[in-house]
């Protein structure tokens, strides 16, 4: 979702435009105070705010800049920039945040798969230890065999199945 945050009278067809390029959900607000009563009230993930707000009411600017969450921001001089440049803009910082939150979701999946391989080596180790203590009652040796094969059989299946690459797809845009 994009926030439009410009006094423009063109606000309606520049919103229409970002609409259009972007396929995304574009809210307008022709203020500062308007902005920030939305922004606390959704979570957007790109905020177009026209220079002359920034210029004309530094206070305000602040206080609505405070309540953006994780959303890019972008500033557009309304007065000079013509609807390609904006569009262009917008387009710009939409596809730069998939990027990053792609980077992210692959950066989370990287350590999960490396923090379960990594529990998974120090159950087989310790059941394999475990296995190998002299006088070991049988009903312990058996249910310890029976963990050690359980967790031989969820090595593979992480390895094999492509379960990391199933939570890769499923979180993928």
């Amino acid at each position: 979702m994009i926030l439009f945050v410009t006094p423009s009278e063109r606000a309606s067809e520049c919103a229409a435009a970002l609409r259009e390029a972007t396929g995304e959900t574009v809210t307008v607000a022709e203020g500062l105070a308007r902005a920030t009563l939305c922004l606390r009230a959704e979570n957007f993930g790109t905020v177009v705010l026209d220079q002359y707000l920034v210029e004309t009411e530094p206070d305000e600017a602040g206080s609505t800049l405070q309540h953006m969450g994780s959303a890019i921001l972008v500033q557009v001089n309304l007065a000079i920039s013509g609807m390609e440049r904006l569009v262009r803009d917008v387009q710009a910082a939409v596809q730069r945040r998939q990027r990053d939150e792609m980077r992210a979701r692959q950066a989370a999946i990287d350590k999960l798969q490396g923090e379960l391989n990594g529990t998974v080596t120090a159950l087989l180790l310790s059941s394999e230890l475990a296995l190998q203590t002299p006088e070991l009652p049988a009903g312990a040796m058996e249910k310890l065999a029976l963990v050690y094969k359980l967790v031989q059989r969820l090595r593979k299946q992480l390895e094999n199945s492509g379960t990391m690459e199933k939570c890769r797809q499923a979180v993928a845009p």
